[in-house]
């Protein structure tokens, strides 16, 4: 079959703009001779009972037609994301609360099918991800090395873990450099990393302000704002868990920050950190995984998108009081566009979004609450957001909201259309199309499954 050569890059959430920086041409030549030449390729989970099975399929259509997993495709272990390098490689990024987990990636064989490369890897714990020239670069924010402790507490300072996986030398390495998250804004507070976002050779980044860690607390005590929030026990469980005499997330709900890089090496003195108290900090959020808000339309300006995450805070004082909203960085600059702003509340009758992805252009596709905050919303609508315009347009020709059980984190993009994966009740899950252009949707593909859990195209290379 003959396509259109992709578009977008990457199926990411993920279905990433990320991807637009690589360059297709590197690691080899497209083959031309007979058989299978490129296709599409589906994940999809199987469940019964308690027992699921995971299946890659190929397609040579996403707009419509039925597959099935039944003696189809290639049987995997579970992926927690399906990241897309280009139309070459195909990872599953593992990720297994807290543990080292086996991350496997795969590549189109002559016979149309995703075949396993040679090599796995053992990825650390990770909150984010993103991609960068010919690398898939992981982060997380955890302890340094003990030899930092503070002599009178024993508490360790946090730093950042950096995961670099060659995809071309199927080959992994992390950072060699202590890389410090203790103080990284100057306000006592360490972050994390939110998405990787790479625009020329710059790479760009949301530095997330978690909160002082029980080492920040005593090392800069000037930076306690609110005492009242330092912890007085220890407890939470998982993501949520926290430690006596820390304070658990950012007592400066009200601004957002972006760091530049001049390329992947995450050294703090490189940075260039800019700030806006317009929008709230640029994170989705689910558990401990943190979704990417920064994205770049084609001409290269960057989108940052605040969901105002913390309004969901417990306490007053870490709550926002600010819109979820947009703010834009214009191609090249080096700090926000102080004459753009857009609030997406104002078109949305006080609604959020948990969400966003590049479509194309300056087109940006949202995940939206039926709901405002506080009033247990479910992130059941898409919407399609036009950059220059600020203009918010909700999707039509889904399925009604009330039967929408799940809409997909992976989509896919090309052509100007988002492919979607809709999980109605008492049916198959669907790929549905969306034009960017007309925020219109046609239902695609569907396949006999459980849940679709990606999108993409894979092309033979020899």
């Amino acid at each position: 079959m003959k396509k259109n050569y992709l578009l977008a890059g990457v199926a990411a959430l993920t279905a990433m703009a990320l991807l637009s920086s690589c360059n297709d041409d590197d690691g080899g030549t497209p083959n031309t001779g007979p058989g299978v030449d490129e296709t599409y390729i589906i994940t999809a989970t199987v469940t019964s009972g308690e027992s699921s099975s995971n299946y890659i399929l190929s397609t040579e259509e996403l707009s419509g037609g039925s597959i099935t997993t039944v003696n189809n495709g290639t049987e995997t272990d579970t992926g927690t994301y399906w990241v897309y390098y280009d139309d070459k490689y195909l990872y599953r990024l593992v990720y297994n609360q807290g543990n080292a987990g086996v991350t496997t990636s795969y590549e189109l064989n002559r016979e149309g099918k995703a075949a396993p490369r040679s090599n796995t890897y053992e990825v650390k714990r990770f909150t984010s991800y993103g991609l960068y020239d010919q690398y898939l670069i992981t982060t997380s924010t955890g302890a340094l090395d003990e030899s930092h402790a503070d002599p009178q507490t024993g508490y360790i300072p946090k730093g950042f873990l950096i995961n670099y996986i060659d995809v071309e030398n199927q080959s992994i390495t992390s950072n060699s450099a202590e890389l410090w998250s203790e103080n990284y804004l100057g306000n006592g507070e360490y972050v994390t990393f939110a998405g990787i976002l790479q625009v020329g050779s710059r790479l760009f980044t949301a530095p997330i302000p978690m909160g002082m860690s029980q080492y920040g607390v005593v090392t800069y005590p000037d930076d306690v704002v609110c005492q009242e929030l330092v912890k007085t026990e220890s407890g939470g469980t998982n993501s949520s868990q926290y430690y006596e005499g820390e304070i658990q997330w950012t007592q400066h709900p009200n601004e957002a920050w972006i760091a530049i890089y001049p390329d992947m090496n995450f050294d703090h003195d490189k940075a260039t950190l800019i700030n806006t108290d317009r929008i709230s900090y640029a994170v989705g959020r689910n558990q401990s995984q943190y979704y990417q808000m920064i994205w770049a339309a084609d001409n290269g300006d960057v989108y940052v998108f605040s969901p105002s995450y913390a309004k969901t805070m417990t306490e007053s004082v870490q709550q926002t009081t600010l819109d979820a909203g947009v703010m834009r960085i214009k191609n090249g600059a080096s700090q926000f566009d102080d004459s753009y702003y857009v609030s997406i509340e104002d078109q949305s009758a006080g609604c959020g979004f948990l969400r966003s992805w590049h479509v194309t252009g300056d087109y940006f596709m949202l995940l939206m609450y039926d709901a405002p905050f506080g009033q247990s919303p479910a992130a059941n609508r898409l919407a399609i957001f036009k950059g220059e315009s600020g203009a918010l347009t909700y999707v039509t020709g889904l399925p009604d909201v009330s039967t929408i059980s799940t809409i997909g984190s992976m989509p896919y993009f090309e052509g100007g259309k988002a492919y979607v994966s809709i999980l109605v009740e008492n049916e198959d899950p669907a790929v549905y199309v969306i034009d960017a252009a007309t925020a219109t949707a046609t239902k695609g593909v569907s396949v006999q499954a459980t849940t679709i859990t990606s999108m993409g195209k894979l092309k033979y290379y020899e």
